[in-house]
């Protein structure tokens, strides 16, 4: 579905990301870990079409999409969440989910405000998936709650249903989890499997939370200073030497210190 190959990123001097290579197989999730700085969010940003690199090549379902703006990737099926929220206040949760859908809306400023015929058949096609959505991620209960009313964690959900109304090819999570306790994060982590499960949607995340990632995830690759240092499945990426010291220093580090 998603194919990143050899992405080179620098700013200035600086190397943000050095031969970077991530593919997201259709259906599955994808996570992308590492610690602090190690070009996870630049990886998302290129993804994204906010940063343009110097070398490499991003591919969405077999179209070459690397010289194509956000709003262009958008068209294409690409959907992202940002660890930041970034809600309408003063709307409801169902407006705000609405708002996702902007990208398959044909009617112009004269047909909506004439209310022609292409417009209400689009408002109920509109009404009709926000719905699904909504039930899907079990938000019915504060359907018309204003968003800035909610706790953390449902304003979290709020977003990614914002994000699955634009029925995405596939979905971009920037730290689902980020700041949440830990009921939050379950909840979350169930709603993104459902996802994966009931709309066959293919999830490329990135997350701190070890737990999670390694609970939900089918595939992941550990960046470290820009440049890839392991994947694969959850139990060999758990286990390989590089990422361990990536994470928690060398053998020998962890042993001095614990002297």
């Amino acid at each position: 579905m998603l194919d990143i190959q050899n992405i080179q990123l620098a700013f200035g001097g600086v190397k943000a990301l050095s031969g970077v290579s991530v593919s997201a197989d259709t259906g599955k999730i994808t996570a992308v870990i590492g610690p602090n700085g190690a070009g996870k969010t630049s990886l998302f940003n290129v993804i994204s079409g906010f940063y343009k690199p110097q070398k490499g090549r991003v591919t969405l379902d077999g179209e070459d999409i690397s010289s194509l703006k956000p709003h262009q990737r958008a068209y294409r099926g690409m959907a992202r969440t940002f660890q930041n929220i970034a809600l309408f206040h003063g709307m409801t949760v169902t407006d705000n989910i609405k708002l996702g859908a902007h990208t398959h809306l044909k009617s112009g400023i004269l047909s909506a405000g004439l209310l022609l015929p292409i417009t209400r058949r689009e408002e109920a096609d509109l009404e009709k998936e926000a719905a699904e959505v909504i039930e899907l991620l079990e938000l019915d209960k504060v359907r018309n709650d204003q968003v800035e009313d909610l706790a953390y964690g449902l304003q979290k959900r709020v977003e990614l249903a914002r994000a699955l109304v634009m029925r995405p090819k596939i979905l971009l999570l920037d730290e689902p989890v980020a700041g949440m306790n830990r009921e939050e994060k379950s909840e979350m982590s169930r709603f993104v499997l459902r996802v994966k499960e009931d709309l066959n949607t293919t999830v490329l995340l990135i997350e701190h939370d070890m737990s999670m990632v390694m609970g939900i995830s089918d595939a992941i690759v550990v960046l470290s200073f820009g440049e890839p240092i392991a994947s694969g499945t959850p139990d060999e990426v758990r286990n390989n030497p590089e990422v361990i010291k990536a994470y928690l220093g060398s053998v020998d580090e962890t042993t001095k210190s614990a002297a």
